[in-house]
């Protein structure tokens, strides 16, 4: 066992200390040959303590055996932690080693190398996904260290992995439900390895009730003043969310956003903050600002942020803006996110502009962090903070564009208080290059496709100094311009000026109106400046372009004509459209295009606006084609605007006419529709009226009949005489049938007397004689229900017969009292009345009598149906005590069967002759047969 003293350090004495090389040979070769598990145990103990010392040899010559023992030994928790430790130790690089040692690796790094021999076969990952179930400390642990190096080291191939292995994202989820924190915490960290920058695992994990679990977490952490691990949970869920649309919106419809509320409350004394809640503070900002970032979709970007505003995120976020005690780069990303949380968004843009700050007196939030953005000695990242924040604000918010424009004009200027127009102004004619630049900048979003307050700005007045005539804004900026002022300073201006008259005419007419701003333009694109100045002079190209496009041709000096032409002679066509090509190729120009946020390294650095980009990719094309353009074809292409808007008017007017057409195509709709409706209700109130017409001709003619024109009979007695003849007759023939039915009944009650007048003969004597009796008593109860079912049916047709001479009753009493009105005094007709109640009476007189005797007849039916049951009870009585008899005599005869059977063989005893069974039986089948003749004659 010499490798066990190698491991451990003691070497007998007098042999030769092998190498490590060897030592790990050794240990391998034991490791494939052992059968015993104590032995393999000692061996994977030995490669561990060797792996770090030795990583590269026991990486090239052991791997393979540690995988045959994660393999095969699955049931030794011991062995796996060992095999998973000695893994971990090859694939992770050590970070605690010294310069020295790291500067004699290989170059290829081994943690590299060993990690793709592993992965090399996938069943090893899809072990190792099999083993972090194993719930043992010592092999989950190590297990997701592992796993965690090998997605540090080549993070895309184990992802694919991982994605196709079984249940592979879900066994990995399982981790954060861990009740040992080591484990959970290591098992953050691995799911920030696996989720990066694979949409699909993020997903996955997503949907494996990620969030919840998370913010749980940091819940119990405490949020922003939690550790550590608050900070690996925001890292996740950045992670997941990031460029996810699809999580983003499940995080949104899941309401984790109404969760992020309480992660921003912070109390009033706010010094002493920790780095570690500084970090998970600026963790949560930018978690935050992914919801709502502007590359985004638009919808989803708008849904978040009303969920925000709901919320009180939003008002929670701006109370942090405002607070004392802030550090300054929390500031600056609480400024930032406020920034993406309101733009585009009218409510939160409305809510941002009445938030005030806690001064004295108070002022707008907008005020006071302009003023930070002017201020020069405010840091570089909070300014840019404060510009963008101001881009967000102004974003597709005229209302908000309108306000501003209005604390630069005169009638709204208030000297007690400090505005926001005061504010950019200042900025704009400051000595700090920044400041004018940011100024520019901001008031030119303020001017952002917004025609009305480009108009209303050039009402704008400056005093420059006592004694001299106010001059407009327009008129300044220009000035500044041409007093050699800094390129940054340069660049802000000439962008302000481009916004500003782009697409609006009477701007371009105010900008012309000054004689020295054409002969400025030219000269500083014809002059051959520095590098740092041809950005300038594209600028003013793209200048005097816009005032070509937009011109209108008001001022006979500067046509678009005579500007093509000086164009021409001073500086060229194509230099002009070199000059404007130098815009867009600026290293600059590119950054500034990609994201609407501004991010500068330093503050040399802010040239271009993102916006301005926009409007510079929209106008370039146009102003090419517009200078290059000759007379001719410029009358050509007039020519051709002038047919298109002839042609375009008479579409218009063609429009206006269908337009016209179809809105009395509508009314006469609604007209019919209307006239219809009334049409129905007069057709029905038409009929109804037809209908009373109707009905006062027949009382017109029942009145003339009754009052003896016609006749001397109510139009309705003889209809109501009919009926009481059809009634009377219906009654009649009831009543025939009814003596019919008791004619027959009283026949079937005399037959059954009569059959009952010859039972007491019966008298039973043997087994034949009962069935005799038990079948004239089943034929008995059957006449006698039959005869009691036609008794309820008689009584129930002379019930009714009854009710209907009730009635009868009850309209000759209605007839009686008849109203004076109905009984008129024609004298035929009360004869002819009494006449008909007379006989009426008669033949009611006779259906009661009819009734009386039915009843009578009833009684009696009943009294014999009644006599008859009880017969029947003393024949059921009698048929029981025969029943009686007939079980004594069946047992007399079986004592005397058995009698005659002992005797016989007694008799077969003394030797003497009986007769044989055959002829017993054959005597037995003729007594049966007797007996079956007599039933059948019984039967008949």
């Amino acid at each position: 066992m010499n490798y066990i003293w190698e491991v451990v350090g003691r070497q007998p004495t007098g042999q030769q200390q092998p190498s490590g090389a060897d030592t790990i040979q050794k240990l391998c070769d034991r490791v494939a040959s052992s059968t015993l598990l104590e032995d393999r145990r000692d061996v994977v103990r030995a490669l561990k303590s060797l792996s770090k010392k030795y990583r590269m040899e026991v990486g090239t010559m052991a791997m393979d055996h540690l995988v045959r023992i994660l393999q095969s030994d699955r049931t030794d928790t011991e062995i796996l932690g060992y095999a998973l430790d000695t893994l971990y130790n090859i694939v992770c690089s050590d970070e605690e080693e010294e310069p020295e040692e790291r500067e004699q690796k290989q170059e290829d790094d081994l943690g590299a190398q060993f990690t793709e021999k592993f992965i090399g076969d996938p069943d090893n990952i899809t072990l190792l996904l099999t083993l972090l179930e194993e719930f043992d400390f010592h092999v989950r642990w190590p297990g997701v260290k592992l796993l965690t190096a090998l997605l540090k080291s080549q993070c895309a191939p184990v992802q694919s992995i991982v994605l196709v292995s079984p249940m592979g994202v879900s066994r990995l989820m399982d981790l954060l439900a861990d009740s040992r924190e080591v484990i959970r915490n290591d098992g953050l960290l691995l799911l920030q390895q696996l989720t990066k920058g694979n949409t699909a695992i993020q997903k996955i994990v997503a949907f494996e009730n990620a969030f919840e679990r998370l913010l749980e977490i940091i819940t119990e952490e405490g949020s922003s003043d939690g550790g550590i691990v608050v900070e690996d949970c925001l890292l996740l869920l950045l992670n997941l969310l990031k460029n996810n649309s699809s999580n983003q919106n499940f995080f949104k419809e899941g309401s984790y956003i109404q969760k992020m509320k309480p992660w921003f409350e912070v109390g009033d004394d706010n010094s002493g903050w920790s780095a570690q809640k500084v970090t998970n503070l600026h963790l949560m900002l930018q978690l935050v600002r992914v919801m709502v970032s502007p590359v985004n979709a638009p919808g989803a970007t708008a849904s978040c942020q009303k969920a925000m505003f709901q919320c009180g995120l939003l008002q929670q976020l701006c109370t942090i803006l405002m607070a004392t005690g802030v550090p300054a780069d929390i500031l600056t990303e609480t400024i930032n996110t406020v920034s993406e949380v309101i733009r585009g968004s009218e409510v939160n843009q409305d809510y941002f502009a009445s938030v005030n700050a806690p001064s004295n007196p108070p002022r707008p939030a907008i005020v006071v962090l302009l003023m930070s953005m002017v201020n020069e000695r405010q840091p570089f990242v909070l300014r840019c903070a404060v510009l963008y924040c101001f881009q967000c604000f102004l974003y597709k918010n005229q209302k908000g564009q309108g306000e501003i424009v209005a604390t630069l004009l005169p009638s709204t200027i208030d000297a007690s208080s400090v505005s926001a127009g005061q504010l950019l102004c200042g900025g704009l004619f400051s000595a700090d290059s920044l400041s004018n630049w940011c100024a520019a900048v901001a008031l030119a979003h303020a001017l952002q496709d917004n025609l009305t307050q480009k108009e209303q700005l050039l009402r704008v007045q400056l005093a420059t100094s006592l004694g001299k005539p106010p001059v407009s804004l327009l008129q300044q900026c220009t000035n500044i311009l041409s007093q050699g002022s800094r390129v940054q300073t340069k660049v802000g201006l000439l962008m302000l000026l481009c916004t500003w008259i782009s697409n609006c005419p009477i701007a371009v007419m105010h900008f012309l109106h000054n004689q020295d701003n054409v002969p400025f333009l030219t000269g500083q694109i014809s002059e051959n400046l520095g590098e740092d100045e041809r950005l300038v002079q594209g600028l003013c190209a793209l200048l005097l372009g816009i005032c070509i496009y937009y011109n209108d041709n008001s001022l006979e000096n500067y046509t678009k004509e005579k500007l093509k032409q000086l164009i021409e002679k001073r500086i060229g066509k194509e230099n002009f459209v070199e000059k404007l090509g130098f815009i867009t190729k600026h290293e600059l120009y590119s950054r500034a295009a990609q994201k609407p946020q501004p991010a500068f390294s330093a503050p040399e650095h802010m040239l271009f606006d993102h916006e301005f980009t926009k409007l510079i990719k929209e106008l370039e094309g146009m102003i090419t084609k517009a200078v290059l353009k000759s007379s001719e074809d410029e009358k050509k292409e007039e020519e051709v605007k002038k047919t298109l808007e002839q042609h375009d008017s008479i579409i218009t007017q063609y429009k206006e006419l269908i337009r016209e057409q179809d809105c009395q195509i509508t009314e006469l709709k609604e007209q019919v529709a209307s006239l219809s409706s009334q049409s129905e209700t007069l057709q029905n109130t038409v009929t109804q009226q037809f209908s009373q017409i109707q009905q006062h001709r027949d009382q017109y003619n029942i009145l003339k009949l009754k009052l003896g024109k016609d006749s001397h009979v109510n139009g309705l007695q003889p209809e109501e005489r009919s009926q009481l003849r059809e009634q009377l007759e219906e009654l009649q023939r009831q009543n025939q049938l009814l003596q019919t039915q008791l004619t027959d009944r009283d026949s079937l009650i005399t037959s059954l007397v009569r059959d009952q007048s010859f039972l007491p003969v019966i008298y039973v004597e043997d087994f034949s004689t009962f069935r005799t009796c038990s079948w004239i008593r089943s034929r008995l109860s059957e006449r006698a229900g039959v005869c009691l079912q036609e008794v309820e049916l008689l009584r129930a047709q002379l019930q009714s017969q009854s009710a209907e001479i009730t009635e009868l009753q009850r309209e000759k009493q209605e007839l009686l009292r008849a109203p004076d009105s109905v009984l008129w005094s024609d004298r035929g007709f009360e004869e002819t009345l009494s006449l008909l109640l007379s006989v009426l009476q008669e033949e009611v007189q006779a259906l009661l009598e009819r009734k009386e005797v039915m009843e009578k007849e009833l009684a009696s039916a009943s009294s014999t149906a009644a006599v008859m049951q009880t017969e029947k009870s003393q024949l059921q009585q009698e048929l029981q005590e025969s029943k009686k008899e007939q079980d004594d005599l069946l047992m007399l005869l079986a004592d005397q069967d058995q009698k005659i059977l002992s005797l016989k063989h007694r008799l077969k005893g003394l030797g003497e002759t009986i007769e044989d069974e055959d002829d017993l039986d054959v005597r037995d089948q003729s007594d049966d047969d007797d007996d079956d003749d007599d039933e059948e004659e019984c039967d008949e």
